[in-house]
């Protein structure tokens, strides 16, 4: 390598090898890995620089070896086995490494992703380029802050299903969440999971950048805010103030059909006789008279009168039927033979509901199958009343 050892003194390389202190060593090193780095070298000349990096990687001292690391860290000189040989090494020396390197192959980087820990994850993950191999192995193996900087990272390549790993593994996290959202592409199922999983601020920037229409975005919010609420009536118990709750719900527009079916579907008759009663503007008393009217007619009067859509009518007939049927008995399984046999009377009445009417319905209850195993003790805050 006569280019290399023109730069080089002899002294110089018999201090890179049997330099009495690390420091001088350390120096040595970064002299010789800046030449190879700066002088273009041959075939040969390259096989040598090879075999002096290996030498160099097996140093005792962590300076000898930090000066290839942080010297190196970007330079195609470096071959794969001296690059892997360092990513096993200390922080110091291995991660401007697995940041920079382009010795990895995607199956490396993959592998330490696995392995490495939430360090040199993160520092993988701050790559300038990353191939669907190793986000895929982020989106399965990576803490959060790893993930959150691949997401956020333009140089990563992300496919649809590594970003449904992703939102599967960190609901609860902003923080991802976020890097997601803000990605230039998003498949459209991505898009339309996290509508319902972030801030509103990031979800107006999900409507006005990616492929979703406002309707949409509605629609799944919508849904999280009923749930929302339902769960609020689910812990008010006996001593909730519904009236002031429908009364607060209504003034924001949310005191939707939609709403009501979903609190009669759970067995809040309490919550859906005050919501029919605000909406239609009667006295309570005169509501439940009307809803619990043994004849053909009072429920539909007073559903009418609340502006009611007429399509979800035998959905409602079939929920306070059912509910005028059954004997509650406070057991864990109140609420799920309630919605079965609510949901059996409504597909089998004889006015026939179309499709749609009926995944409607399907789309907008929250049915909750009997878990398998030992049944918990029934909470008394949420016991079906009347």
């Amino acid at each position: 390598m006569a280019t290399t050892r023109s730069a080089l003194t002899d002294e110089d390389i018999r201090t890179l090898v049997k330099g009495a202190t690390p420091d001088e060593r350390a120096l040595a090193a970064r002299k010789l890995c800046r030449t190879m780095d700066r002088v273009p070298l041959s075939d040969d000349d390259r096989a040598l620089a090879a075999d002096i990096l290996r030498v160099m990687a097996a140093d005792a001292a962590e300076l000898v070896r930090k000066a290839i690391a942080e010297t190196l860290k970007a330079s195609p000189v470096v071959p794969r086995d001296v690059a892997v040989k360092l990513s096993r090494d200390v922080e110091s020396v291995c991660l401007p490494m697995l940041a920079f390197s382009p010795a990895f192959t995607d199956a490396d980087l993959a592998e330490i992703v696995r392995l490495g820990g939430p360090v040199r994850q993160t520092a993988i993950a701050k790559r300038p380029q990353l191939s669907r191999k190793v986000t895929d192995s982020l989106a399965e193996h990576g803490g959060e802050r790893a993930v959150a900087t691949a997401c956020a990272n333009p140089g990563a390549d992300f496919g649809e299903s590594g970003l449904q790993r992703v939102v599967d593994r960190f609901q609860v996290s902003e923080r991802v969440l976020a890097a997601v959202a803000y990605r230039n592409v998003l498949p459209l199922s991505v898009t339309e999971r996290l509508i319902s999983l972030v801030s509103e601020k990031v979800r107006d920037h999900l409507i006005v950048n990616h492929a979703v229409t406002a309707e949409t975005a509605l629609e799944i919010v919508t849904g999280a805010a009923e749930r929302a609420t339902v769960d609020l009536v689910d812990q008010a118990g006996k001593t909730a103030d519904v009236r002031g709750l429908v009364t607060h719900l209504n003034a924001e527009g949310r005191l939707t059909a939609s709403l009501l079916l979903r609190a009669l579907a759970n067995g809040h008759m309490t919550f859906f006789e005050w919501g029919v009663a605000e909406l239609a503007g009667v006295p309570h008393h005169r509501t439940w008279l009307m809803i619990h009217d043994a004849g053909p007619l009072g429920l539909r009067a007073i559903y009418e009168r609340a502006g009611l859509p007429a399509r979800l009518f035998p959905a409602f007939r079939a929920a306070v039927d059912t509910f005028h049927s059954m004997e509650f008995d406070g057991g864990a399984r109140d609420q799920e033979r309630f919605q079965e046999r609510m949901l059996q009377r409504f597909m089998t009445q004889p006015e026939q509901a179309s499709r749609e009417d009926v995944d409607y319905l399907l789309s907008r209850m929250d049915r909750k199958e009997a878990a398998p195993g030992p049944v918990a003790a029934p909470q008394e805050d949420v016991v079906l009343i009347a």
